[in-house]
């Protein structure tokens, strides 16, 4: 693998180009990576769309975006705006959608970070489990939905954040009705749904390189931070993750801070490639300055990558149309 000055000199937020003029949505961008991520990008200039399920979380979240504390690289005051978004729900991302269309004819940049791990036992609204249907099909949908403004904007990225644990995830996309829907329920139901989160990738970027266009697909995972995502682990890995392991635990686990960088190069990078995968460089790659990394063998199954895509459209009633930059609703 080619290695890159910028991986050579550290990549951090400093070298993230001016962002003026650009359209973001992210995801679950109240707390965590992607609080950090709308930050970081909506203080280099560009108009930031914070979609979340919490509406009263989001706009505290975006006041403590305009009122932060100038940075070197903080040009404008920040434009941060709120859509409700429930991944949880079809009929949600569906709404989300419309109003984003709406409110923004140009849209550059959608950064699919929400997600949750061993959220309490259930179904969403469209009766999914609730980990495969809120981290991957929520934003299939999503993504499709918004798919033809990203497609008239040159130059324009869709970036789905991923996990380490993808590694561990197993689909038998060849049996569908083993997918994680309904009654059925996973063995490994987080490492799947970012599984599949990779293997959308890189269909997806596929898909858009037949296209002949200028949109690309890329992914990222943020190694080991702490976030709110381990709100529903046991109380021993908890407190494992918490602040107080700081000092002690910090080759191993890194910010929410740090944590997005590997998010915010996948989205500005200017060599950044469709297909690619970044993330921290440290130790077990839990940690540090983001660099491109490598997808387990089992995500770039082409087959299961196919067929993954295929009952993603069934279940969530949402075609994507890369060709013709359309989605159709079923």
């Amino acid at each position: 693998m080619k290695v890159r000055s910028t991986d050579i000199a550290r990549w951090t937020v400093a070298d993230v180009p001016d962002q003026r003029g650009r359209t973001v949505v992210v995801t679950g961008a109240n707390s965590g990576i992607g609080f950090e991520t709308a930050r970081v990008l909506a203080e280099h200039g560009a108009t930031v769309v914070l979609a979340c399920r919490d509406v009263a979380r989001a706009r505290r979240a975006a006041a403590r975006i305009r009122a932060g504390a100038p940075t070197p690289y903080r040009r404008v005051e920040p434009d941060v705006r709120v859509e409700q978004l429930d991944l949880a729900s079809i009929t949600s991302v569906r709404s989300a959608a419309e109003r984003i269309r709406a409110a923004h004819p140009r849209l550059d940049l959608l950064i699919n970070n929400a997600g949750v791990m061993r959220p309490p036992p259930g179904h969403t609204e469209d009766g999914f489990e609730p980990t495969f249907g809120i981290n991957h099909l929520g934003h299939f949908a999503l993504t499709g939905l918004l798919l033809d403004r990203l497609l008239a904007t040159a130059g324009s990225r869709i970036v789905t954040v991923t996990s380490l644990l993808h590694r561990y995830g197993r689909i038998d996309v060849e049996h569908p009705h083993s997918l994680p829907s309904g009654e059925r329920r996973s063995r490994r139901p987080y490492p799947d749904s970012k599984l599949a989160n990779v293997m959308f990738t890189l269909d997806l970027q596929r898909r858009l390189a037949q296209a002949g266009v200028s949109t690309i697909a890329v992914a990222a995972h943020p190694g080991i931070a702490r976030t709110e995502l381990a709100r529903h682990l046991p109380p021993p890995v908890r407190v494992f993750m918490g602040a107080r392991m700081a000092p002690v635990m910090s080759w191993l686990i890194q910010s929410s801070q740090t944590g997005a960088w590997a998010p915010v190069r996948a989205a500005v990078d200017p060599d950044a490639r469709g297909g690619e995968y970044y993330g921290p460089d440290g130790l077990f790659h839990s940690s540090g300055p983001p660099v491109v990394t490598g997808f387990s063998a089992h995500a770039r199954d082409l087959g299961r990558q196919r067929r993954l895509w295929e009952e993603s459209e069934r279940l969530t009633g949402v075609m994507c149309l890369v060709e013709s930059g359309q989605s159709l609703s079923s």
